[in-house]
């Protein structure tokens, strides 16, 4: 995805001076009442409230990470100008706890994921901005292996971006009954099923009746 720089994190880029940090927020599902659930990480230690970008709505919104430093990585996040559809990769540890109900207690197939980085001042320790959205997709696919005794296991989140929503086709079919789903009063399909059966006849009216030859009847009873 692109994106633009706000002019507090651009002067921190040019003055050299700063120290990133990258957040992710999930939002699965409970498997039981199919309510959203939300968490969030940031790659350093302790728990940190910031103001991100929502890359939904383009508002600021408050929001809480835990520690993920050691515990979550990603792959680097393509940053392109079309709307070619990116693919980025979480690796989650689970030796967290949190991490484990995460993604053994919670249904994310399909879940969002969201990814921001934020711009801190090393000497106050201080965000300058509202971290920027990075990447905004969703789940496709988060197996779970469990590793051999004595050996870490990791899960892979693979994640896509919003642009794939642009490839999806419309399975709905255009009939009379998909239209009165919309609208009972809504009969604009409805001879859709019909219609190309139907017989246009130009010069004559449909039946037996030949205005041709009428017409001609009609220039002799003149002459």
């Amino acid at each position: 995805m692109t994106r633009g720089v706000s002019s507090a994190n651009y002067a921190a880029l040019q003055d050299r001076v700063i120290v990133p940090r990258d957040f992710v927020w999930f939002v699965v599902r409970d498997r039981i009442t199919g309510a959203p659930v939300t968490d969030g990480y940031w790659s350093d230690v302790g728990s940190t409230t910031v103001d991100v970008i929502d890359p939904d709505t383009g508002s600021i919104v408050s929001r809480t990470f835990a520690s993920g430093a050691g515990l979550v990585k990603f792959s680097a996040v393509p940053l392109v100008s079309n709307l070619t559809v990116q693919t980025v990769t979480i690796t989650l540890s689970q030796v967290s706890d949190r991490i484990n109900d995460l993604v053994r207690g919670y249904d994310c197939k399909q879940g969002k994921v969201q990814i921001f980085r934020g711009l801190f001042d090393p000497t106050t320790r201080v965000i300058v901005a509202p971290a920027f959205p990075r990447f905004a997709g969703t789940i496709d696919a988060a197996p779970i292996k469990t590793p051999p005794e004595g050996e870490v296991g990791d899960v892979t989140i693979t994640c896509t971006g919003n642009t794939q929503e642009l490839m999806r086709s419309n399975p709905d079919t255009r009939s009379d009954a998909s239209q009165r789903l919309r609208d009972p009063d809504d009969a604009f399909f409805r001879d859709v099923a019909t219609v190309t059966e139907w017989q246009i006849y130009w010069g004559k009216q449909s039946g037996t009746i030949d205005f041709a030859a009428g017409a001609r009847e009609a220039f002799g009873k003149l002459f």
